[in-house]
């Protein structure tokens, strides 16, 4: 089978045939002629198509058909169903009708192929250059790139002689080229298997076992009026955030905000990421700390952004916690009126609270979050590998926002937490998945319905049981690391159930069950657990400049019992007070 080597990049019409004579429109294609070949009696399994991408030499076919024979499933061969639809060989096609055309036609193929029945599937080596085909695989199928170096590749194509582009130069000048252009759209692939082995059922082991070992990550989709995009969530995403971002990106070129601590971390990986998919990268570092949620901060970072010349299509990437995804989003909100924004969240907190949603913002002297802008990401990545550096009391911080998803709205989340939180405080990675992936689909589903908290009641101001109490106390420590968000809002929620109970609305045996259940688990549940006093009325007065304030009147969200929790305007200022010193604050 003759199959030519051309440019990567289509032309805009099918050039003109050797002859002279003008190309064809389209080539005719008998799709219904597909597949003949297949086994009617294999057991096709339920699941995804396999599909292999990769240079001339990689060993497509060949891997093919042995991982086709392990996996139990049906090997087709691309330019073979192409040519049987069209009736003539590749060769044929290329020069009667142009590469253009011969894209459209392969595409065609590939998806009608990839709309059966699991297939292993491999691919002529342009293939997953065309953006279409690129796309429909990702929706249909795995891709899996067998990478190669470029002496494996010489090796197995020198007595290749019907490879036209082989015979015009050198074969090492012809794959280095290849490998320039094309490796860094194979990278989009879903798995990539390094297949150097000279020995091609090693080779197939290999990509077996990598196939059966991959875990494709969590997804959880947030779909607005205005916007719509998927929380990924699963180990290892920041070293192939190239991959997963690539097909979203309005241009290959991204501007990374972190903090001095994470970059020590994380960057690295990202960057060979990036790099890996040929995705332009420039670093903005701040200082760790809710100290860079600040106006100064907010400056320097708008300021790095317009002397790097961005565009309306450069992608601001936050790469941290909430106060990275905080200043970094808001920074992109704002910078030439709104610029792309993507979060990949590195602690528990960020992943199962402000990476999702869309709320970005500084901190002004009257108070948190005052300085802000509503602005979506469009994608957001959760690396739950990154969860693996971090110290027991930020993952008992992050905790915090998950068991209060269950405490406002869903009671079963609750009780999942109330089996599962140990394990999940412990490191289990599975456990602490799937934690992240309920936490994000409960808080995609609120924001769905009230994506701005433009509601009187209810609505997404749910979201902040125990934040009002939660925050009052990070106001008058001053937002310096002594008292962490979460650790505030653990606080907050047995406070926001202390004071529903005094207010008659929720039964003492909800508190109890709640103050047992953060106890349990070491989370701080009093005041006192801060080890600081506090005056009551000076807490008050911080909650007065909190933004959630109607006409000057205290707003809470309180509970009628797990799970149902419902927003409260006129919550008087005595009962807040004497919840306060009841907890252990002076007056």
């Amino acid at each position: 089978m003759s199959r030519p080597i051309s440019s990567d990049t289509p032309p805009m019409a099918s050039p003109t045939p050797p002859n002279g004579d003008a190309p064809a429109l389209f080539i005719p294609l008998d799709l219904d002629a597909l597949g003949h070949d297949r086994r009617p009696d294999v057991p096709f399994p339920q699941g995804r198509s396999i599909v292999l991408v990769g240079l001339m030499g990689a060993g497509k076919t060949t891997i093919g058909r042995m991982l086709a024979a392990r996996l139990n499933l049906a090997f087709v061969d691309s330019d073979e169903e192409i040519e049987r639809a069209a009736g003539c060989s590749i060769a044929d096609l290329f020069q009667k009708y142009g590469e253009a055309e011969f894209r459209r036609g392969e595409h065609m193929v590939m998806r009608r192929l990839l709309s059966g029945p699991p297939v292993v599937l491999a691919t002529g080596g342009g293939a997953f250059m065309d953006p279409r085909t690129r796309a429909c695989v990702r929706e249909n199928a795995t891709s899996v790139w067998l990478r190669c170096p470029l002496p494996v590749l010489l090796q197995r194509v020198q007595e290749r002689t019907h490879r036209p582009l082989l015979n015009v130069t050198s074969p090492a000048t012809v794959l280095s080229g290849l490998m320039q252009v094309r490796h860094p759209v194979y990278a989009e692939a879903d798995i990539i298997v390094d297949c150097g082995d000279d020995n091609v059922e090693h080779s197939a082991e290999k990509v077996f076992r990598t196939i059966s070992a991959a875990r494709p990550p969590l997804l959880v989709p947030v779909r607005l009026q205005r916007a719509g995009y998927d929380v990924q969530i699963g180990a290892g995403l920041i070293g192939r955030a190239g991959a997963r971002l690539a097909p979203l990106l309005p241009q290959k070129r991204v501007m990374i905000v972190t903090d001095e601590n994470v970059a020590a971390l994380h960057l690295p990986a990202l960057i060979a990421g990036l790099d890996e998919t040929g995705i332009q990268h420039q670093t903005i570092t701040v200082p760790p700390g809710e100290g860079s949620k600040t106006l100064a901060q907010y400056g320097r970072v708008t300021n790095a952004l317009l002397e790097a010349g961005v565009e309306r299509g450069t992608t601001v990437v936050a790469l941290g916690g909430g106060v990275v995804g905080d200043l970094a989003g808001f920074a992109a909100a704002t910078t030439l009126r709104g610029l792309p924004f993507v979060q990949i969240p590195t602690t528990l907190l960020s992943q199962v609270d402000s990476s999702v949603g869309g709320k970005t913002g500084i901190n002004t002297p009257f108070g948190k979050n005052l300085l802000g802008a509503f602005h979506q990401p469009i994608s957001v990545l959760i690396d739950t590998g990154a969860l693996a550096t971090l110290p027991a009391r930020e993952i008992r911080a992050g905790y915090a926002e998950i068991v209060k998803s269950g405490l406002l709205g869903d009671a079963d989340l609750f009780e999942w937490c109330d089996r599962h939180g140990q394990a999940v405080l412990a490191g289990d990675p599975d456990l602490q998945a799937e934690a992240i992936r309920r936490a994000c689909a409960f808080k995609a589903a609120v924001v769905a319905d009230d994506e701005r908290e433009e509601r009187k009641t209810n609505g997404r101001a749910l979201l902040n049981l125990g934040h009002t109490f939660g925050h009052a106390l990070e106001a008058e420590l001053g937002y310096d690391g002594r008292l962490l968000h979460g650790e505030g809002v653990s606080i907050g929620l047995r406070l926001a159930f202390m004071l529903s109970v005094r207010l008659g609305y929720c039964a003492q045996a909800d508190l109890d069950r709640v103050t047992a259940h953060l106890e349990r688990l070491g989370m701080p549940a009093r005041i006192s657990d801060t080890g600081h006093e506090f005056s009551a009325a000076t807490l008050v007065r911080h909650m007065r400049r909190d933004k959630k304030m109607r006409d000057g009147r205290l707003s809470f969200v309180l509970v009628r019992g797990i799970g149902k929790a419902f927003t409260c305007r006129d919550v008087p200022d005595e009962a807040v007070l004497a919840t306060l010193r009841e907890d252990g604050c002076r007056p």
